[in-house]
């Protein structure tokens, strides 16, 4: 990896970063704060390309971005993500993990094992794989993991039975890799936004009866009575990964203190709220 030089303003010079889902939304934002400190970013999703954002992000600088067309839940396409980004670079330094979906409402009832199923292996397995195969790079560097988990992982979610337990599953799997890793003073963490105002959830709320009302509901669940930012979130990653060298195994809460404070909670009431 060719050295651009030091520069004391940049968080991550000359660092090699993998960001998963990296093409929209979290992910992107990431990608860019990561990319405007100095790291070669490689940054992939299921789409065949995305030249455009890869193209400007390089141009911008002054780290470097490079597009991988990579499926989570396709442990092959995992495999060539990690033998790319060490061909391309010699080296790892952090993991992203932000590949995921929040599926609209889905009830216990209507909701089938396959789809339960199809769920896990993008939300969770999909991290746990990704791991698996950067982990032996980010042990020669001492380099950390961060995982996006979310809010509801912790305080739970109406209609979202799946999505919770794999958010929740995603916290404790950081928990226990942490662990496991801190022999090879290998750092892992986790973030859990709340709401935050992306693709996703603008999507979502489309399918609202009335989504005007449902983003209203987004907005008063925070103390702060706004919804977050995708770019808040990607701050608090660089922040755990250039500056937080004695965290490892902590969830760090993005959520504007929507988890605070008794609030009303008569379903019969209240609007659901999506978070993440």
């Amino acid at each position: 990896m060719a050295d651009r030089g030091a520069d004391p303003s940049l968080r991550y010079h000359n660092k090699v970063v993998i960001v998963t889902g990296g093409t929209k939304g979290i992910g992107e934002a990431i990608v860019r704060a990561f990319v405007k400190n100095g790291a070669s970013v490689v940054f992939c999703s299921k789409e065949e390309t995305a030249s455009d954002l890869e193209n400007e992000l390089s141009e911008c600088g002054p780290g470097s971005a490079l597009y991988v067309s990579c499926d989570v839940t396709i442990e092959d396409d995992i495999k060539r993500l990690i033998e790319v980004a060490v061909k391309t670079f010699g080296q790892i330094d952090c993991l992203v993990n932000n590949a995921g979906w929040h599926p609209p409402e889905q009830i216990i009832d209507d909701t089938s094992a396959q789809e339960f199923q199809n769920l896990l292996s993008l939300n969770l397995i999909g991290y746990f794989l990704t791991a698996k195969y950067a982990l032996p790079h980010l042990r020669k560097t001492q380099g950390n993991i961060i995982n996006v988990s979310s809010l509801v992982g912790i305080i739970g979610q109406k209609h979202a039975i799946p999505y919770v337990a794999t958010k929740g599953a995603v916290t404790a799997m950081t928990k226990a890799m942490a662990i496991d890793e801190s022999q090879y003073s290998v750092r892992v963490n986790s973030i859990s936004p709340g709401n935050i105002w992306t693709p996703l959830w603008k999507e979502l709320s489309s399918h609202a009866a009335n989504p005007d009302v449902m983003i209203l509901g987004g907005k008063d669940a925070q103390l702060l009575g706004r919804m977050g930012t995708a770019e808040e979130c990607a701050k608090a990653v660089l922040y755990l990964a250039a500056e937080a060298t004695f965290c490892t195994g902590i969830d760090l809460l993005l959520t504007g203190g929507a988890e605070l404070n008794y609030g009303n909670k008569n379903q019969q009431k209240t609007q659901n709220s999506i978070y993440n």
